[in-house]
Order: C-alpha cells, then sequence, then structure tokens
C-alpha cells in the first residue's frame, strides 16, 4: 500500500520499525496545520518556520525515545508540542534584557491593527493606551494571557482557542473569565485609563 494511503498509527509504526520516509510522509500531511498554529501565536513568518523546524526535530526526538502514546492522535499531540515549544519561547525571551517579541516589520507583536487611518495625536493616544493595555496582560498568568491574546487580538472562537490549547471550551471560558476579573482589578488598583 502506498504510503500516503497509511493512517498516522500505520505510518507511526513504521517509522519505528527504521522506516524513514513514513515520518516524511506524516509530517507533510500535517505540517500546514502546525505550521499555521505557530504563526498564529508568533504573527511573524520567519520566527514561525524556525519554531517549525525546532518542533518537527523535538517531536523526532520524542518519537525515537518512545514518548508518543497511541491515546491521542497524532496531530493532537504535535500540536501540543507546537503550543508548548512557542511558550517557553516567549518566556525565553521575557526573561532576555533588552529583548522584545516583535514581528518580521519591527512592530510589537501585541500592537492592534486599524490605527493607520487615525489623526496624530488620536494615533498617539490610541498607542499609549495599547500599551498600558498590554503591560496588563503581560501580568496575567500564562494560561489566562494566552486567551486573552488568541480572542481579541487574533479573534479566534472559543472552540479554536479550546483546541488550539487543548482543553475544554469551558476551561477556556473559564480562563477568559478569570483575565477579565484580573485585568478588571489591575485596572482598578493602579487606576489605569485603557478605554478606547
Amino acid at each position: 500500500m502506498k504510503a500516503h494511503l497509511l493512517s498516522d498509527s500505520e505510518l507511526l509504526g513504521n517509522f519505528l520499525n527504521g522506516d524513514n520516509a513514513a515520518l516524511e510522509v506524516l509530517i507533510k500531511r500535517h505540517q500546514q496545520k502546525v505550521f499555521t498554529a505557530v504563526y498564529v501565536m508568533v504573527r511573524d513568518r520567519y520566527l514561525a518556520e524556525d519554531l517549525f523546524q525546532e518542533i518537527i526535530i523535538k517531536a523526532i526526538q520524542k518519537l525515537r525515545t518512545r514518548e508518543y502514546n497511541e491515546e491521542g492522535k497524532f496531530l493532537s499531540w504535535l500540536l501540543r508540542i507546537a503550543h508548548n515549544h512557542c511558550i517557553d519561547y516567549f518566556r525565553r525571551v521575557r526573561n532576555a534584557p533588552g529583548l522584545k517579541v516583535t514581528t518580521s516589520t519591527g512592530e510589537d507583536i501585541f500592537k492592534f491593527i486599524g490605527v493607520e487611518d487615525t489623526p496624530v495625536e488620536k494615533h498617539k493616544e490610541i498607542e499609549s493606551k495599547e500599551n498600558r493595555l498590554k503591560r496588563l496582560i503581560d501580568k496575567l498568568p500564562a494560561d489566562q494571557r494566552e486567551v486573552v491574546i488568541l480572542r481579541h487580538y487574533y479573534d479566534y472562537s472559543f472552540k479554536e482557542i479550546a483546541a488550539h490549547t487543548n482543553v475544554s471550551i469551558n476551561t477556556a471560558l473559564g480562563r477568559m473569565r478569570y483575565a477579565l476579573i484580573n485585568l478588571r482589578k489591575m485596572i482598578e488598583r493602579e487606576k489605569v485609563d485603557i478605554l478606547f
């Protein structure tokens, strides 16, 4: 039977029995979904390409050391590795002095889109409020911060957020609820004006 007609499970079995071509078929089958998930998190094609390569290497290492189990689907497992790798990347960048996450055009990854047509004064005011909002979002716990970013910056539905972060929809909704509660508390405590 031709390799592309085999199931993920069959291809994995073949790879673990020494057939490296089976792994190539498996990666090609899922690379677009994994790359898209990474790109959505980092919003930069070049960075996404670099992280995607690292994710594939990490997945291959885990497969070779038999860290994959058949309980879940291969794609879900691969997406979980991608998600965790991106979170680790952001932690490394956050902890590196003087570094910030930017797109290939040099813009802050958290920057809102669609303010180009506003007058200069209004643009500066919006940018200032964006920075204050970003600072508050940065203070949220990682799981809450991620849901806020995916929902409000990338317009993910809660179903998509749940699938992307490998949790139930109720968990994703709960994280958003707690994030909003925490943001309100910070706004009140710090008397921050972020209303647009």
